[in-house]
């Protein structure tokens, strides 16, 4: 049998990677969550993993969408996903719904209006698009702004 210390060392990042959409294409496919997000990548890792993830989306019959900025919330860290891409996976409007949110976001920046409640009900949104509990998305929020 094999230790956890050499399986950990015989897998790879892209595959690790691949397995994460794989997974989370399921759940998607299954209704379990509305939106999933693979993990962060550089530029070039996710151009060389495009073509295995679109496989995966096809065999999941869930789409995937490339984020080259992903909205930035007080879910996470403000530089999460700073200068990297991202995997949007989702079914039907939900593409729609999250770049509505990020216009939305936009025009509380562009209009000085970005903050307090107006904030809070932003990153509650992107949380609720992630399927989220609420006590989730309110635990990720105070630990973001120190609440």
């Amino acid at each position: 049998m094999l230790s956890t210390a050499t399986l950990a060392q015989d897998i790879d990042q892209r595959s690790y990677n691949l397995g994460i959409l794989g997974g989370f294409s399921e759940v998607v496919r299954l209704g379990v969550k509305k939106l999933a997000l693979s993990e962060v990548m550089s530029p070039a890792d996710m151009d060389a993993m495009m073509d295995d993830a679109m496989v995966i989306a096809k065999r999941n019959e869930v789409q995937m969408w490339r984020e080259t900025d992903l909205i930035v919330t007080d879910l996470y860290p403000a530089d999460v996903a700073a200068g990297k891409h991202v995997l949007l996976i989702y079914v039907g409007d939900t593409l729609d719904e999250y770049l509505a949110l990020k216009e939305d976001r936009a025009a509380l920046v562009a209009a000085g209006n970005y903050s307090g409640a107006a904030r809070e009900d932003i990153a509650r949104r992107f949380g609720q698009l992630l399927s989220y509990p609420e006590n989730i998305i309110t635990d990720l929020i105070k630990k973001q702004t120190n609440q």
